[in-house]
């Protein structure tokens, strides 16, 4: 990741977004909104918030303290102390969100969805836990019991970005997955937690095809060879949540506000979308006879060569 083509980018992507959002602002919220000019520019914020995001440091004040004095220097020369520096990375959450919307891509044909749980903390300290009180809820996953939020991604062949999804831990992954349709379109491959008939029956007249495996106590569904072997592809976006979590730390435990975690998880995402090899199935795509359903959705019949 280059830091100085992630800087301009952002740079650029601020000066059009800030004064348009400011100018959206509600008069009560302008009124609270001080137009003091800040030492550091939001760009340079959310910069060092990507980049720590693609460094080997686990927390982000050794990360500040202990690297970017020394490597950074002539980069960020008018650093701000630590704890200001928290204070202005709460405030930059709205550009993230918007900026990290510039970063997905459209489906291309063949998409991958998928859950993984963002513990908050271990499970004995549930009844203590203060931070998330309210917000987090206990859910169940492959692994277990946790407690905390659910991160749902869709991804396309190339692991790339397609939607995401941040919802409290109880959630049902087919709720979550209503959410974002909007960007998806083709073949939509999920494990058994999407199963669901009334789901694949309203994806398709949106043009998405839903495929999933079959339970043990259900009926075995009949699918194409070339649907059979992208489906048994679905771990490429189960590397993608084991990247997110040891190379961009997407969870830990030492969130202190709702709003630093939604900071914690956007960059991460950011991040990811600037990895320069994202995991990828390799193969080229054709879409081909496309076929028409109720005179205006299409759904596609792809031709996959490896």
């Amino acid at each position: 990741m280059s830091i100085t083509g992630l800087f301009c980018d952002i740079d650029d992507f601020c000066k059009v977004f800030i004064p348009s959002w400011t100018e959206s602002m509600l008069p009560e919220e302008k009124s609270r909104t001080r137009n003091r000019k800040f030492t550091m520019s939001p760009a340079e914020v959310m910069t060092l918030l990507i980049l720590f995001h693609r460094s080997a440091y686990r927390n982000f004040k050794h990360f500040y303290n202990d690297y970017v004095p020394f490597v950074l220097n002539r980069e960020f020369p008018e650093r701000v102390s630590y704890n200001r520096f928290i204070e202005l990375a709460q405030s930059v959450l709205v550009p993230l969100c918007a900026y990290l919307s510039t970063r997905r891509v459209t489906s291309k044909g063949i998409s991958y969805v998928d859950s993984t749980p963002l513990r908050v903390c271990c499970n004995k300290r549930i009844p203590r836990h203060k931070v998330f009180r309210g917000t987090a809820r206990r859910g169940k996953s492959s692994t277990g019991w946790f407690y905390g939020f659910k991160l749902h991604l869709i991804i396309d062949d190339e692991g790339n970005l397609i939607s995401f999804f941040v919802s409290p831990g109880n959630l049902d992954d087919r709720k979550g997955l209503k959410e974002m349709i909007k960007y998806v379109k083709g073949k939509l491959f999920g494990d058994k937690g999407y199963i669901s008939q009334a789901l694949r029956e309203e994806l398709w007249e949106s043009g998405i095809q839903l495929i999933t495996d079959a339970r043990r106590n259900m009926k075995k569904v009949i699918l194409e060879e070339m649907d059979k072997i992208l489906l048994r592809k679905r771990s490429l976006i189960e590397t993608v949540n084991d990247q997110l979590k040891n190379i961009s730390q997407i969870e830990h435990s030492r969130h202190r506000s709702f709003t630093g975690f939604m900071v914690n998880v956007v960059c991460a995402l950011i991040a990811y979308t600037w990895q320069p090899k994202k995991p990828s199935l390799n193969i080229r795509a054709n879409i081909k006879n496309p076929i028409v359903v109720d005179g205006k959705n299409t759904a596609y019949s792809i031709a996959v060569s490896v």
